[in-house]
Parts: structure tokens; sequence; C-alpha cells
């Protein structure tokens, strides 16, 4: 959210008395809110890009874990937005509730202390979600880092958060000229087209497949419909195994081609790659992965890409390894102790 450590000499320098962090506003904000983060990345160079039909499902869906009425804010000066961050919860799947926030500032309003009074208010909502909703989870604060935001490192680090996992975005280069050899499917099991119909049942065989992995997902209602309402539902590029009428298996594969377009990029994203517990061990994942990278060149794609924890327990970092895929990007989970004030 700042390209460089900042002071509070620094911070206290900067005018911003005509600073004004309200609640989010509506759809009307969302231009604004697709700007000032799109600007932020570009600048330290982040390789993502979003536009406003991403954002909109995902703030239009409201669930006890994220409502963009209460749980999004937004900075102003003298009227321009220059900033904006949002907070959402999650039950872990080690056992804590964590409340994670993230952000970002436009570029010329950097390093003038705005993130971090965006930080500490989101941390405030946190504070009111908490006594909302009671438990005996312990509370942890949390934010995404990407390698290449130092300046957002700085800011989580001097804040007392500290790197709890890592992860890593890999890329399969060359997919257009050198593609892998798709092994025969499992035994039993078969391909089917996916369905808007058929999005549910994918969708709860994603999130059962990721219960023993670390970090937590909103399973809602209301997270689902951000999904098949994002253009990142595409179930034309979806590859999925079925035995019976069972989910043993997916790829759900992406090309984001507005971002492709801002980026000068041909990316397809193996967006998930999983296969459920009764299944494993059969070769599906790489069958399934083999078959999503073919499926990404004939549509025009020259790179797969895909993200991937780095401590995955079932292997699966060294998986794509033997299908060609290398680390392109690093970036990590922070967290720190929260207390709710009695």
């Amino acid at each position: 959210m700042e390209t460089e450590m900042e002071t509070d000499a620094a911070a206290a320098a900067a005018d911003l008395s005509h600073l004004v962090i309200r609640p989010y506003a509506g759809e009307a904000d969302l231009p604004d809110i697709v700007r000032v983060g799109n600007a932020d990345m570009a600048l330290d160079g982040v390789r993502e890009r979003l536009t406003i039909d991403d954002v909109a499902p995902e703030y239009r869906h409201a669930s006890d874990a994220f409502d963009a009425s209460r749980d999004v804010l937004v900075a102003e000066i003298d009227g321009r937005v220059v900033g904006a961050v949002r907070v959402n919860w999650i039950d872990t799947t080690s056992g804590e509730r964590e409340f994670r926030s993230g952000g970002s500032v436009a570029p010329e309003w950097r390093r003038k202390g705005i993130g971090r009074r965006l930080l500490h208010a989101a941390q405030a909502i946190m504070r009111e979600r908490a006594a909302e909703h009671p438990t005996d989870r312990p509370l942890l604060m949390g934010m995404f880092v990407d390698g290449h935001q130092a300046g957002r490192e700085a800011l989580a680090r001097t804040e007392g958060y500290a790197p709890a996992r890592w992860f890593f975005e890999m890329e399969r280069p060359r997919i257009d000229e050198d593609r892998p050899e798709i092994p025969p499917m499992p035994e039993g099991l078969e391909l089917r087209p996916a369905t808007r119909e058929l999005a549910p049942a994918i969708w709860r065989a994603d999130l059962e497949a990721f219960r023993d992995h670390w970090g937590g997902w909103d399973d809602s209602e209301a997270s689902f419909l951000r999904w098949v309402e994002s253009p990142e539902f595409q179930p034309e590029l979806c590859v999925v195994a079925w035995d019976g009428d069972e989910v043993a298996g997916a790829v759900l594969n992406v090309i984001f081609a507005a971002e492709n377009a801002e980026l000068g990029l041909r990316r397809g994203w193996l967006e998930s790659v999983f296969t459920r517990r009764p299944w494993r061990g059969r070769g599906l994942a790489r069958a399934l992965i083999a078959r999503s990278i073919h499926l990404l060149a004939e549509r025009g794609m020259d790179t797969a890409a895909l993200g991937v924890d780095a401590d995955n327990p079932s292997g699966a970092l060294g998986l794509y390894e033997s299908i060609g895929f290398v680390v392109a990007e690093r970036g990590a989970a922070w967290q720190k102790p929260m207390e709710v004030p009695a």
C-alpha cells in the first residue's frame, strides 16, 4: 500500500487535513477502486489487473465474512478517491479465525501515511466484526504481500505482522510450441463438459478437496454466487473428471482477456487444481493438467500459470515442476495476533 517504509514523522508532515475515510457507497465507487488498485499494482510491477466486472460480483453479494457495505472503506482527498481497503474474515483449517485486509493507494499519494491510516481503520473494523461474531478460536490479523510490494511489506513489518506462509506463482512457458503428453484418464473416470447447472457440484468438490490445506474458504451461498457471476467462471475452459455422479477432480481454467491485453501477455490460468481424497494417487491431477495446458494452447495462449502453497501437503509443487512449471513470482501471507478489548 506504500512504496517505501514511512515514518511517523513523515506521516505527520504530510498535509492530509482534507483526507476523508468513508464507507463504500455502492457500485458507483467501483471505477475508482479499480483505477487505484490497478495503478498501485502497476507501479510495484505486480502482473495483475482488475476490471469492474471482476470486482462487482464480489462486492454485490454479502455474507457474514464479507459485506462491502460495512467492510470496504474509501479514502478521498478533496472528493477524489486516493485509496481503498477491504476486510473479510475466515475460519482457518488450522483452528484460528483470521481477519484479512487488502488495500491500495494511488501512486501520487504514496508515502504520506494514507496506507497506514487505511490499515488502522481496517483493523478497527476487524475488532468490530470479532465482537459481533464471538468464537473460542484464537484471533489473527492477516494480509497478503506480493514479492514486488516492498512498501506493503515494510508497512506490515512495522505494524507487527510477520510472514506465516509462502506462496509461489508458477508458469509453464511456450505451451504453444511445447505441450506435455496427455496421459490416459484413470479407469472408471470420464470427462464431461462443465455447465452452469453443474457449477454447484464442482464448487462443493473444490472446497472439499482443500479442507486439509492451509488457510480457509468462505463456503457461503454468497461466495458461490460471487464465483459464478464473475468473469473467472469460464465453464468452457474447465476440465472436470466424474466418477458416476461424483466429481473426482478438476482444473478450473481461466483466461483473463482484459488483463492479458493490458499486460501484453497470452497467459491462461489453471485457477484451481484439485483431486478429492478417494481419487488421489491415481495420476488424475497430471491427466487433467496436461489436458488443460493443451486447451489453453488451443485458445491462443503461450503461457500456463497457477498458484501454489509452497508447503502444499499433497506434493503439488513437485507435480507441477515435473510437468514443466517453474517459479515465476513469490508472495507471503503475513499475520499477527489480534486482541479484542473486553
